[in-house]
């Protein structure tokens, strides 16, 4: 994608994510008069031609320009505040950014992401068939079981871990970096592993110490209050949030 408006429209129209089509979000948007009022107010234009594809990107892409989150704990240490960190957190700051762990390679500060694309072995749930990542959009060997390196700020908030959700805590995603180079690497695939990738033998206090660390990464004070309900009527789902089980009643694609 070239813009975070381009970006938006992935997730709303893809299969595995909302499955929504451009005519459906329109005509369940537009079907409920306190969107309509909303949009309304924020482009003129809806009043008369009802809610756009565009109004729609600029509105998602408005909220998510709107989720910054550099003001963390450890910002605070970075800006000169030492007492930001405790001992066991600053130790695993310096296991973050060492020669052995190396995770700043990668998770390079301020963003905690180089944002490239990095072969790392991670494994797939059990059963499931092995994701060949980047390599199938970009059409390249190399990128074989690539994926995006995350961001890791906010990360105690943004589990499951990995491309395929395979770990549920930060503990056990730490630990696989341990287990040597290329340890979950299915047999028969011969994947070009980033060469950052090696087995840091790292102890389990160490290990301990790095998750200290990065949950002081976590920074919502910008984050929006959660509405109860969305103008559909429905519960939003989420963190700070009840889940909401999908009934038999839902509408296929339903937008809200």
């Amino acid at each position: 994608a070239n813009s975070l408006e381009e970006q938006a429209q992935g997730p709303l129209y893809a299969a595995g994510e909302m499955g929504n089509t451009p005519a459906q979000l329109l005509a369940t948007l537009n079907g409920l008069p306190a969107y309509r009022q909303m949009f309304a107010a924020a482009f003129p234009a809806a009043d008369k031609t009802g809610i756009r594809l565009a109004d729609v990107y600029t509105a998602l892409t408005a909220f998510q320009a709107s989720l910054i989150s550099l003001n963390s704990r450890y910002d605070r240490y970075a800006h000169g505040h030492h007492e930001a960190l405790n001992q066991q957190e600053i130790e695993g700051l310096n296991i973050f950014r060492s020669f052995v762990a190396r995770c700043a390679e990668c998770h390079t500060p301020p963003l905690f992401t180089n944002q490239q694309i990095a072969v790392i072995g991670a494994p797939e749930p059990p059963g499931l068939p092995f994701d060949p990542g980047a390599q199938k959009i970009f059409n390249a060997e190399k990128l074989r079981g690539g994926f995006k390196v995350p961001t890791l700020r906010n990360i105690a908030r943004t589990g499951p871990y990995m491309h395929s959700g395979l770990f549920d805590n930060l503990r056990d995603t730490a630990a696989f970096y341990n287990g040597g180079r290329g340890h979950a690497v299915p047999e028969g695939e011969d994947l070009h592993l980033h060469w950052h990738i090696t087995s840091p033998d790292l102890t389990d206090y160490e290990l301990d110490r790095l998750v200290d660390f990065l949950g002081t990464l976590t920074d919502e004070s910008l984050a929006p209050p959660v509405p109860q309900r969305v103008p559909s009527g429905l519960m939003p789902v989420g963190p700070g949030a009840k889940s909401r089980i999908a009934s038999n009643n839902d509408t296929p694609g339903d937008s809200s």
